[in-house]
């Protein structure tokens, strides 16, 4: 009689990807271990074995997270644009990278470590290391018109916050006018903050 070689990988892909489906369905509070295994169809040993703590699971969905958003970026990168395009592109790459159900799966989990100890000491770190390449990410989509500009480390950093604003007040909102007229604003102004020198 055969045995089915199980993958171990597989395994851990599958808690990964039913954590951050439990997350964008459930929420932190109803994501629990359980819940996880039943939707990875993994057994109890085999959660624990990749996963001990739910600190560690939680790190592993949004470094899931965090990789689709980099692959996103990057391959929405290779597209040559210029000019006064580029600028509408860029919006277009980060707005799309950062809203979203898998984008609120991470959400979940930075709100829920506001009050959770072991949360935070885990994410802390990660959402260094986040930060970082989401800035290289915003020099491949501006291109050098804007990223070699004195002011451009500020205003994208200053983007990337209103985007995670409009991420987090989305799930509220069912009028997109008052978005898009937020984008519009920032698109005039994004230019004139990149060309201001630094203090």
């Amino acid at each position: 009689m055969s045995t089915r070689k199980i993958d171990p990988e597989a395994v851990r892909r599958r808690v990964v990807e039913a954590t951050v489906g439990c997350l964008v369905e459930h929420g932190y509070a109803g994501t629990t271990t359980q819940r996880v295994q039943v939707q990875a169809g993994v057994s109890r040993g085999a959660l624990l074995h990749h996963f001990p703590s739910k600190p560690v699971m939680f790190l592993a969905a949004v470094q899931h997270v965090g990789e689709q958003q980099d692959v996103a970026i990057r391959a929405a990168a290779e597209r040559r644009v210029s000019g006064s395009d580029r600028l509408e592109f860029a919006f277009d790459v980060l707005h799309d990278a950062m809203s979203g159900p898998l984008y609120l799966a991470g959400y979940e989990l930075w709100m829920a470590a506001r009050t959770d100890d072991d949360l935070r000491s885990v994410l802390t770190p990660y959402e260094r290391k986040v930060g970082q390449n989401l800035r290289e990410l915003g020099v491949l989509i501006f291109g050098p018109e804007f990223s070699t500009q004195p002011g451009f480390p500020t205003a994208f950093d200053a983007l990337v916050q209103v985007f995670r604003g409009l991420a987090l007040t989305g799930v509220l909102r069912e009028n997109l006018d008052r978005e898009n007229e937020l984008m519009a604003a920032w698109r005039s102004v994004f230019p004139a903050m990149c060309s201001l020198t630094q203090p």
